[in-house]
């Protein structure tokens, strides 16, 4: 085994080891002996489902948070990370699955915050602006260093997390749900480069809900349930329904709800709608969508980056303004009416960003749920606590959210728990139509199956759900009818019951091939 400056560099060596790591938060326990290892050049996949403890682990090996029991080591030594930045100077770098930016600092200066370029006494931040467009022109992402993150897309906020880890040198990265805003392209640049990375002797560990992602990144498959480790082995002899039977405990042909499909009246009508681009003034989002969702159906918009679909759903919601065109629900107009309008009447949107639009962070679990709902138990000038906790603990349980109780902080829940109370939040609402922007985005395949449970369900009690997401399998398996979008148009609408992976990403791909599809649903 080879070393340099005491540093294991010897491809497939072990580099990095947890051995019996447990970790305790009171009386619930995160980690229960974990072992785990890393190898040089390798990408692990570490893979389970919301509440595993994968976050919980990484967080240990980067010195956020400190084992209960239980040894790491590194290069054999056995080490004590007091916090992120003695991890950083030994090589280990962490992407957090929530962003960390500073809204209302530059791309440069968000990507050097705490380590920023001097020289002779300042911020060199000439250097800082040079460095990040040499780090960005890696992730194929043209940006101005100088744009405030707050400018940015999602995606693009995401690509700069991604690239302030990159700054920092590391030989072991770990990044925890990378690719969850980012697009098909921008998937494949960071697969690029994080190959690029292995063959110059990076580990890096891979936490993703995108499960085919890690089929095909990783070198290794490491399961993690309920804090254990459950399997391990070589990606080459894994496939898809033994991660999912290992993480779940059930096939993945059983992850997505059957819809039951018993259309009645039009709930929700568009006609002719014209959206602008809140990013980019003068540039329209959608043009002249028209379609209808109809009570007891699940409508699922599919389409790539830029197809227009979440600034129409904000549109809907009225969190984006109606350029022409019109919206009806129940046969009324809400073109012009305010967000709180379009609650009180019956429409209300889960949005695409659970962190930044869905919770209220210094909030706990009960007062998120209750937020949008919190008028109808006003009495006078008081709160009569009693209906608002019997509608809470009633929504809870539909929506199957995992807590210590309702005064715990929304941010002890694991991603998909916080995305149940966000759902919670809107159906305590009573709404006639649920719009769901990425409902699934960052959670796992089990939290998943209960959130398509739940829109069927709805479905069935007679409301219109209309979704969008950027999952094949999700809009094919988890709609009625699809709507597709490309570059702010409906191309085309769908049965999915007769059509294809393949045809739904051509057509999406190529508009042009929607010609006969239009009226196929």
């Amino acid at each position: 085994m080879s070393e340099s400056n005491g540093r294991i560099t010897t491809r497939g060596a072990v580099v990095m080891r947890a051995e019996a790591v447990t970790k305790a938060y009171g009386g619930t326990h995160a980690l229960r002996g974990v072992d785990f290892e890393l190898r040089v050049g390798e990408v692990t996949a570490l893979i389970g489902e919301n509440g595993a403890g994968k976050s919980t682990l990484m967080k240990i090996l980067a010195g956020v948070e400190q084992p209960s029991s239980g040894t790491i080591t590194l290069d054999g030594e056995v080490v004590a990370f007091a916090n992120p930045t003695e991890a950083l100077s030994r090589g280990v770098a962490i992407i957090h699955q929530e962003l960390s930016l500073c809204l209302n600092m530059s791309i440069a200066d968000n990507i050097f915050l705490g380590r920023e370029r001097v020289r002779n006494g300042a911020v060199d931040f000439a250097a800082q602006r040079e460095e990040t467009v040499q780090l960005l022109e890696r992730l194929e992402e043209p940006l101005d260093p100088r744009t405030t993150a707050a400018d940015l897309r999602l995606g693009q906020q995401q690509i700069v997390e991604i690239a302030r880890a990159l700054s920092e040198d590391a030989r072991i990265l770990i990044m925890d749900e990378p690719t969850s805003a980012l697009s098909h392209a921008e998937v494949q640049v960071l697969f690029r480069l994080i190959r690029e990375l292995t063959s110059r002797g990076v580990s890096v560990v891979y936490i993703s809900h995108h499960l085919d992602e890690c089929l095909e990144l990783a070198d290794t498959a490491v399961v993690l349930r309920d804090g254990e480790i459950v399997a391990r082995a070589p990606m080459a002899e894994v496939d898809l329904p033994w991660i999912v039977s290992q993480m779940v405990g059930r096939e993945s042909g059983d992850l997505y709800a059957p819809m039951a499909y018993d259309p009645g009246e039009v709930l929700l009508s568009l006609d002719g709608v014209v959206v602008s681009d809140p990013d980019s003034p003068g540039r329209l989002a959608a043009r002249d969508v028209s379609f209808d969702v109809h009570a007891g159906e699940v409508v699922g918009i599919y389409g790539l980056m830029g197809a227009g679909r979440t600034e129409l759903l904000e549109a809907l919601a009225g969190r984006n303004p109606i350029l022409a065109g019109s919206v009806t629900l129940d046969g009324k107009d809400l073109t012009g009416l305010s967000v709180e309008d379009r609650i009180d009447r019956g429409l209300i949107l889960v949005p695409e960003d659970r962190q930044r639009d869905g919770l209220v962070q210094v909030l706990s679990v009960g007062r998120n749920m209750a937020l949008a709902s919190v008028g109808k138990f006003v009495q006078g000038l008081f709160l009569n606590p009693k209906p608002e906790s019997e509608l809470l603990a009633e929504t809870a349980r539909g929506v199957k959210v995992k807590m210590a109780g309702f005064d715990a902080a929304i941010g002890s829940l694991s991603g998909g728990n916080q995305q149940k109370v966000v759902i919670g939040k809107a159906l305590m609402t009573e709404p006639r139509v649920v719009v769901l922007d990425e409902p699934t985005r960052g959670i796992d395949v089990g939290a998943k199956a209960d959130i398509f449970a739940l829109m069927a369900s709805q479905a069935r009690e007679g409301r219109a759900v209309l979704f969008a997401t950027s999952e094949l399998d999700e809009v094919l398996y988890a709609s009625d009818r699809i709507i597709v979008m490309a570059r702010g148009r409906v191309v085309a609408e769908l049965d999915p019951r007769t059509t294809s992976r393949e045809q739904l990403m051509a057509i999406a791909d190529s508009p042009a091939q929607a010609t006969n599809a239009r009226n196929e649903a």
